[in-house]
Parts: structure tokens; C-alpha cells; sequence
């Protein structure tokens, strides 16, 4: 399997130069990884896939005057299927696990940075995500337990004129 085509994604319109590689396991159903971003000057734009099982994956718009600020759009990714879900500089990035023992990867287009790094609450109402959950409720970290909502974000990512759309899929 071609994990990653620079010349595919450029078909698609990401023109990003990927950096670093992540890999994260997750032992249980609906466990929450988000909403997470990096903030400049290490912000970070992600390429993800589902190595192992299945997730719902999430790119919510964090861009100060956009139009559709605080909006989402969704992704099933799977490993059998082997899509991935671009998500760009200035949304937050967020997936649930649709079964045990799934391993997501993601691409990103700057290192890591403890200082940069931010996020918003999970269950944010503003941002409204209806997350497919067990019965057991949502496993989390407690980094993703404490985390601002919207209305008590300053976001730091301005609107750079183009709206949410449904974003590429590879």
C-alpha cells in the first residue's frame, strides 16, 4: 500500500512539506484524542490515517472571522480503507475510536512544541460534535478533561478567505 503520494496530495491541494511522523495507539472504544492544534510559530497542519481498526476523525475551524468558526466536518477513516483526512493550519483536530486496539498516524508540517500546543474541550456545546460513543461513555486523557471551550477561547489563527468545505480525503 502507498501510505503517502506527494504528487497525489498535490492533486488533491495540499502542497504542504510533511516534517515529522506520529503514531498513536489507543486500547479502548471510544476513546477521545482532541480537539487539538499547535499554534504558531510551530503551527502544525496533519495529514492523519487509521493504521489499525477505525475512527471518526474531526477538523473543527479555529480561525478567528471565518465564516463557519467553530464548524466541523468528519471523516471515517479505516485501516482496511485506507483513506486519510488532511487537516490544515488553523483547525483543531480531534477523532474518537470506533473499536479497541486502533492505531492512528498522522504526518504534520512542524515539530512538536510543548509551548505551542493548545486545544478546546471535547465536549464543547458550541461546537455541538455528536461523538459515536459506547454505552461506558468516552475514555480520556486527562489533558483532554480540562481544556477551554470555545467561548473561552482567543483563538490565535486568522480567517485566510476560504470557508470550510469538506476537506480532502486521499
Amino acid at each position: 500500500m502507498e501510505t503517502y503520494s506527494e504528487a497525489a496530495a498535490a492533486a488533491a491541494g495540499i502542497t504542504d512539506r510533511f516534517v515529522q511522523d506520529n503514531q498513536s495507539f489507543s486500547a479502548f472504544e471510544g476513546t477521545i484524542r482532541g480537539i487539538h492544534f499547535q499554534k504558531g510559530p510551530h503551527a502544525q497542519a496533519k495529514l492523519v490515517r487509521c493504521v489499525r481498526g477505525a475512527i471518526l476523525d474531526y477538523a473543527v475551524d479555529l480561525r478567528r472571522g471565518s465564516p463557519t468558526y467553530g464548524q466541523h466536518v468528519a471523516a471515517k477513516l479505516t485501516a482496511e480503507g485506507g483513506e486519510q483526512l488532511y487537516v490544515p493550519v488553523g483547525f483543531g483536530h480531534a477523532f474518537v475510536t470506533l473499536g479497541p486496539d486502533v492505531e492512528v498516524a498522522y504526518k504534520v508540517t512542524d515539530v512538536y512544541a510543548p509551548d505551542c500546543d493548545g486545544g478546546i474541550l471535547w465536549s464543547c456545546p458550541t461546537i455541538g460534535i455528536d461523538w459515536p460513543l459506547p454505552a461506558s461513555g468516552p475514555t480520556l486523557s486527562d489533558k483532554d478533561k480540562f481544556l477551554p471551550t470555545l467561548a473561552e477561547f482567543d483563538s490565535p489563527f486568522d480567517y485566510d478567505g476560504r470557508p470550510l468545505t469538506p476537506l480532502p480525503v486521499l
